[in-house]
């Protein structure tokens, strides 16, 4: 059934995945993480969250796949330190690739870094980027996206409108929201209420401190719309992650110092033929 390949496949060929579809990637494989942390006896870390392992079935439903790396924990929200690091870069949280701490916001943060690539049209990892903007996260540090996006919601006729009251963190600077968005995703090719949910999600799930981010049942609940989650998690508690890698500003040079020592190893095991899939 699933023979449409992969979300990181059917990028690399030149197709642009419409806004639909990345939409319906977000809430399927939302749904599928939100069944392996609470849907079973004991939660499940899948620990291996990104494109590659999203299949698309014949009429575009997302699949996650490869539970090569999946474990059992006691419960949600309740983390354990592992002896060896697995995963792939660009989509480790920072606990877990520096201290080996895994828990179900493992595969939140992790989730985080999919929805970013589906909102940018960006890579996790790309080395055709400058050199420290490798990693997403950090490319999108030195953006300062999230700083210089102002707090927008949607007027009835779905486009963006930008709130002088607005929470301060976000509302640093003056750039549009639509400066993060893929730029092959034209106006009116999208729904910017959908888009807006999205990018708060991100925001929250790519916190940098474990506690700080929702998990997946509250993420579900932000890239629905509901009130309570939006507010609550998006607007109160993103703290610049997106900007900053960290969970306050004044972080993001000393995570960005971490960081860059983790993505130079790193760098080493990303394969030329790993980037063509992209390219073809």
């Amino acid at each position: 059934m699933a023979d449409m390949g992969s979300t990181e496949k059917k990028k690399g060929r030149g197709k642009v995945l419409s806004w639909e579809v990345r939409y319906k990637v977000a809430m399927g494989i939302a749904h599928a993480v939100e069944y392996l942390h609470f849907g079973a006896d004991r939660c499940v870390i899948h620990r291996d969250i990104k494109p590659s392992n999203i299949l698309l079935t014949s009429n575009k439903a997302p699949m996650l796949c490869d539970f090569g790396l999946a474990t059992w924990t006691h419960g949600p929200s309740v983390p354990f330190l592992c002896k060896s690091v697995k995963g792939t870069f660009g989509y480790l949280a920072p606990e877990y690739f520096q201290h080996g701490k895994l828990s179900d916001k493992t595969d939140v943060y992790a989730f985080g870094v999919v929805l970013l690539e589906l909102i940018t049209g960006q890579k996790a990892i790309d080395r055709n980027r400058p050199q420290g903007e490798e990693n997403l996260v950090l490319w999108n540090s030195n953006l300062n996206s999230l700083q210089k996006i102002r707090y927008f919601s949607v007027s009835e006729s779905d486009n963006f409108m930008h709130h002088d009251e607005a929470n301060p963190l976000l509302r640093q600077g003056t750039m549009a929201a639509e400066e993060l968005i893929d730029p092959r995703l034209k106006p009116g090719c999208y729904r910017s209420s959908e888009m807006s949910r999205m990018i708060h999600a991100a925001t929250a799930c790519l916190n940098s401190e474990e506690t700080g981010r929702p998990n997946i049942l509250e993420v579900i609940g932000m890239l629905r719309g509901e009130d309570a989650c939006s507010s609550d998690w998006s607007m109160l508690r993103a703290n610049g992650c997106l900007a900053g890698y960290g969970a306050q500003p004044h972080d993001a040079s000393a995570a960005k110092s971490d960081m860059s020592g983790h993505l130079a190893l790193a760098m080493l095991g990303v394969s030329d033929e790993e980037e063509d899939l992209y390219d073809r």
